[in-house]
């Protein structure tokens, strides 16, 4: 029996252990069909009669049962099989960005609740590059910058992280931000293979960057785990947040740390596992955030600001408060 926070001297075996070429489009791809589509019409019909701000609407408000039965399936996929799921798609071309957030942030509700995602309470939350950098204490978030994002979970520097992760595509880049999964216990099996000994420290504590989202007062810094076994692996990494963690508090990282994080960035570097796909406008994909680790490509935004990058993401999380600190 695997003792908690002790590394599986095993391999994992189970539906989150696989590489790309095991995936097939029916493990990840859900269609929203006309039946769908048609209660999604009828929805925006209403709200153009009677406008309400998304965050103020509840699913239950609507009478959706297609589309409930779609994200019933969806929710599935993400508790018990490949743990991403990419639906497809939003009439983005007869819906305004507000009609499509909306519905987007309706649909999500039937998957899980969101929650908030800074401490502002912020609940739906704009993914764009900004044009600022991502330095170590400035509070800017990677996904405002234009930058590759290597493999992370949400808010893997604050607890609670959330249970879900939901990203809308309402604009796509010029070139790039190509999107990327991978299954933590894939990730965890090629380390088993390629480099057993750093299994050990990942089970230590890390330093993050809490990338200003505490309250005043609080230390700018938690320190955490990358892996713990809590029924099954989880892991809790932000690489940039480790990176400027230590640098915030003036120590340099050790070379059992360095190696540690030089053989995840080794395992994330290899294409064969994890699975890439490019979201096009209307389409949006979920995560199981603590056991599927996602990420982006660096991208080129197209000059007009109208015309840039735009994605939208929601935060779900089934037990506790709705805060941000939960």
């Amino acid at each position: 029996m695997t003792l908690p926070d002790a590394p599986h001297s095993e391999p994992l075996s189970g539906p989150l252990v696989w590489q790309a070429r095991d995936l097939n489009e029916s493990d990840w791809r859900y269609v929203i069909d006309d039946t769908c589509l048609a209660e999604i019409d009828a929805a925006v019909a209403e709200l153009r009669k009677a406008p309400v701000p998304a965050q103020d609407l509840s699913a239950d408000d609507f009478d959706m049962p297609a589309c409930r039965a779609l994200m019933a399936r969806v929710k599935e996929g993400l508790a018990d099989g490949c743990g991403f799921a990419l639906v497809d798609r939003l009439p983005i071309d007869r819906l305004s960005k507000d009609e499509a957030t909306t519905i987007y942030w309706l649909m999500s509700q039937m998957v899980c609740r969101p929650v908030a995602q800074k401490l502002d309470g912020t609940l739906i939350y704009d993914v764009h590059d900004t044009g600022q950098k991502a330095l170590a204490g400035s509070g800017v978030r990677p996904d405002k910058t234009n930058i590759d994002l290597t493999f992370h979970n949400d808010n893997s520097y604050n607890n609670p992280m959330p249970d879900f992760v939901g990203l809308l595509c309402l604009r796509p880049a010029k070139s790039g931000g190509v999107s990327r999964v991978m299954s933590f216990e894939t990730a965890y099996n090629a380390l088993l293979e390629r480099n057993p000994d750093v299994l050990g420290r990942l089970y230590a504590p890390f330093v993050f960057d809490r990338q200003r989202e505490h309250p005043e007062g609080d230390a700018e810094t938690i320190t955490a785990p990358v892996f713990e076994n809590a029924g099954g692996l989880q892991a809790r990494l932000g690489i940039h947040q480790v990176r400027n963690g230590y640098e915030m508090i003036g120590t340099p990282m050790d070379d059992e740390t360095r190696g540690a994080l030089a053989a995840l960035e080794d395992v994330f570097a290899d294409d064969t596992l994890q699975f890439r796909f490019t979201m096009e406008a209307g389409q949006f994909q979920y995560v199981n955030n603590k056991v599927i680790g996602h990420s982006r490509t660096e991208f080129e935004d197209f000059d007009e600001p109208d015309a840039r990058r735009h994605l939208v993401r929601i935060w779900m999380r089934a037990e506790g408060d709705k805060a941000y600190s939960g």
